[in-house]
This record gives C-alpha cells, structure tokens and sequence, in this order.
C-alpha cells in the first residue's frame, strides 16, 4: 500500500512551520516607552478665566480681515498664491504622497514578461565536431509572477505608516499657509510702528524748528543768549537721525513684506504706509486646552507622527517571523519564432519559498529597538507640542491684558507730557518761563510718545500671536485625532 506524496508532506509542512516560529529570532523585552499626554491634566481654568470664554472663541480662517485693512487683506492673498515657501511644503506632501504608493504597491503581486534571443557558438575543442564550431540561435518569451504573501500583517503596516505621515505631511503643508499669513501679518504690523516712529519724528523735529525759532527771535530781542540758539540748533540734526532710524525700519519691513508675498523689493515701495489698526478682540474658546488638539496644525500633525511611528512597530514585529514568497515562471522557447507557440515550446516553474530569521546577529532586535526610540521620540514631541501650546495661549493673553492696560496708563502719561510741553512753550513764548522747562518737558514728551507707539505696537502683535497661538484659523477636514496606537505596542 502507498502512501500518497500529499499525505507525507502535510505532517512536514506543519512540522517546518513550527520549527520556524519556535527558530524565530525573539522580539522578548522590546517595547516603547512613551505615554500620550492627558491635555485635560494641564490646569489653565485660572490664568484663562476672565477672557471672554465662548464655544467660538476660535479665530476664523481668514482672521487677519478682522484689522480691517484692505491694503493687508490684498497683500495675504497675493503671498498665498506666490511664496517659495509655500512649494516646499507642497513638494514634501508630494513626497509623502509617492511614499504611501511605493508601500501600497509592495502590497500587491508582481507580473511581467522578458521577451528576448539569445544565441551562443561554443568551439569545436570543447565539444567535438558534432556540438561545436555551430552556431546556435533560441527565441524566448518568459512570464515572471512574484508575490510576498502579508503573513503577518508587516506590509501592510508600512502601508499605514506612509499613510499616516502622508496625513502629517497634508497637516504641515496647511500649517505652512497658516504661518505664511501670520507672518504677513506681523510684518505688517511691524511697517504700521515703524510709521508711527517717522510721524512721532517728524512731530519732533517740527517742535525742535519751532522752538528754534522763537529763541531767534528773543536772541534778537535780547532775552535769550547764544547758548540757548546753540541748544536749540542741536536738537534739530537730532530730530532728523530719528527720523532716519525710522526710515530704516520702514524699509526693511516694506523689504520683509515684499519677501514674503514673493516679489523683489520694489514690490515694497508700492506699499503705502497702513491705516490705524485696532487689536483683535480678546476671546478665547470655552474647552481649552483638549480643544487645542484639533485646532492647532502642530499637535495634529505631531500626533499623526506618533501613529505613523506605531505602524512602523509593528512592521518590525513582523520582520521577526517567517516570510512566504511565491514564484512562478512561464513561457515559450524555441530555436525560430514560427514554433515558438507549439506545445513542445513551452515550459513553467513554480517556486514557494519559506524564509525565518533565526541568527541575525541582533539586527533585527536593534531595527525593533530603533522603531521603539522613534515611536518615543514621536510621543515627546507631541506631548512638547501640547504644553508649548498651552503656554503661547497663556502667554498671548497675559500680554493683551496687561498692554490693554500698559497702552491706557501711558496715555494718560503723554497727555500730561503734552499739557506740560504746551504750557512751557507758552511761558517761553511770553517770555516768563525758560528754555530749560521747553527743553525739559520736550524730551519727556516725545519719550511718552516713543513709548506709547512701542506698547500700541506690541498690543496688535500680541493680539494676532494669540490668533495664531489659537490654531490661526486651522480647520481640519475631521476634527477628531488619530486613534491611538499606544495598546498596540505595549507587549512586544
């Protein structure tokens, strides 16, 4: 009685298989270590309460057109569509996108076909008179069929991973905009100071030449002597250096902004100097800080990293297992291409392969122990990016109160720096006060200027940091974040 070939082999096919698994090199002891951080567990109910609190405290897309300046509105939209910057992120996401294709395709069977002539004259003193000294032509047409079976889910896994960064790269070429306008914005706002310095200047230097020549005209009339006229001279080329340093800055904003929309600097000459801006209302969303996660483009993006980092683990994983490759070969050969379809012309191969690792030295261990570090690198800097935006948030806010109020205290100071100035000009043009109490009340006034303009200026900036601390407007297509991959890889 025989026993059939089939019979024989199953016992040996389960028998290899377990040997395989039991051979296997072992992922034993390998595991990550990071820890998502509970938003919800950062306390910030008392530095935020008082702040307006409204379920739509998050600023709108296009939140900058709340200034109200049409010339900053026009100068966004053209650096949206003209900005180098903007290409670099979009050719990452490119990248991202060719990566998730590259892994799908390691996913699916491989089919081609290698038509091609081979021909082949060996000597006659190799192979005697019969064999050699002939040439010898063939025609062939070869079908090759390769697939890596997806055992254990490995393929598949890096598949995800790709994905998973794809979504982080869509997030960052987002973020890229958001920061490109926010960044428009600021420089704007920059220009808008830088202004206000020239007009604080020129104010200055038209008190400096009138003063100037009222101590003329009391020198002629005897009251005042040559020193006051020198003193009063003095302040002039004074007067003019600031307005020079002003200058200065509203050309290199006026060159900032240029910049940043993508044109030369002559594009900033045609920037007429902005309007008086307001700042932003204060008003902050009511589910801070876990509404942080989803509005700021950082954290989503960070926390599509950690996911990606998780499938990359278990890509790992699968390494360590063994691997089934199916091969199969197919074709026709013949000595001329008009047999090449007969029967006798044909010829095919089957080739299964089994492939485990069973000493490696370490490498697939230390490839596992790599995955675990990015997967803890990936987790940290999210759980970074969660508290660094909690803290912009809170900073923001504590700078527009506190310049809310700095802005009122300073000028009700210039005010009175002004009052004074006024009644020392009057008591000197009358000719009962002096030109110390002119020179005096002159220079505190335009301090009180100068640092008005600086506070005013720094509470517009810190009005739109907060909008971008905020998200900048970020409005992802899912407001919900990635599902954890922390369970999967806590036994590995």
């Amino acid at each position: 009685m025989k026993t059939s070939p089939i019979r024989l082999s199953r016992p040996l096919l389960v028998g290899a298989l377990a040997l395989a698994l039991v051979a296997c090199a072992s992922s034993r002891g390998l595991q990550p270590q990071g820890r998502l951080l509970d938003a919800d567990s950062l306390q910030a109910g008392q530095v935020l309460a008082g702040s307006g609190l409204s379920a739509s405290g998050f600023p709108a897309a296009d939140w900058w057109r709340a200034l109200g300046d049409a010339q900053l509105d026009a100068l966004v939209d053209e650096g949206l569509r003209n900005s180098p910057s903007l290409d670099i992120a979009d050719a990452r996401l490119r990248q991202a996108q060719a990566q998730v294709a590259g892994a799908h395709a390691e996913r699916l069977p491989s089919l081609s076909v290698s038509p091609g002539y081979t021909g082949m004259r060996l000597p006659e003193s190799m192979l005697g008179d019969e064999a050699g000294g002939h040439y010898a032509g063939s025609v062939q047409a070869v079908l090759n069929f390769s697939y890596g079976v997806d055992l254990w889910g490995g393929k598949r896994a890096t598949w995800e991973a790709a994905v998973d960064s794809n979504h982080a790269a869509t997030v960052d070429a987002q973020a890229a905009r958001l920061d490109l306008s926010a960044g428009i914005v600021q420089a704007y706002l920059e220009l808008a100071h830088a202004c206000e310095l020239r007009q604080v200047a020129d104010d200055e230097l038209a008190r400096a030449d009138k003063t100037l020549s009222l101590t003329r005209q009391r020198r002629g009339a005897g009251i005042d002597s040559a020193l006051q006229v020198r003193q009063a001279e003095a302040r002039l080329p004074l007067a003019k250096q600031q307005q020079l340093a002003a200058q200065q800055q509203i050309d290199a904003a006026r060159n900032a902004l240029a910049a940043l929309v993508g044109q030369g600097p002559d594009r900033g000459l045609q920037i007429t100097p902005p309007q008086t801006l307001n700042p932003l209302a204060l008003q902050l969303p009511g589910v801070l800080p876990s509404a942080l996660l989803g509005r700021r483009p950082d954290i989503v993006a960070a926390r599509w990293r950690v996911e990606a980092a998780g499938r990359q683990i278990d890509a790992a994983k699968a390494r360590f297992y063994p691997s089934l490759n199916l091969t199969a070969l197919g074709g026709v050969v013949s000595k001329d291409i008009g047999s090449l379809l007969e029967s006798g012309s044909t010829f095919g191969i089957l080739a299964p392969a089994l492939s485990l690792p069973i000493f490696d030295g370490g490498r697939l261990r230390a490839g596992l122990a790599g995955r675990d570090a990015d997967y803890d690198l990936a987790v940290a800097s999210y759980n970074h990016a969660v508290v660094d935006a909690l803290r912009e948030v809170a900073d923001q806010v504590n700078a527009v109160r506190s310049l809310a109020t700095q802005v009122e205290t300073q000028q009700q100071a210039m005010d009175i720096a002004q009052a004074a100035y006024e009644l020392a000009s009057q008591r000197y043009r009358a000719g009962i006060g002096n030109y110390l109490d002119v020179l005096s009340t002159q220079d505190v006034l335009l301090q009180a200027q100068q640092r008005l303009s600086n506070l005013q200026s720094q509470r517009l900036l810190s009005s739109v940091r907060l909008s971008a601390a905020l998200g900048g407007g970020f409005q992802p297509a899912d407001n919900a974040l990635p599902v954890a991959v922390e369970s999967d890889n806590k036994n590995s």
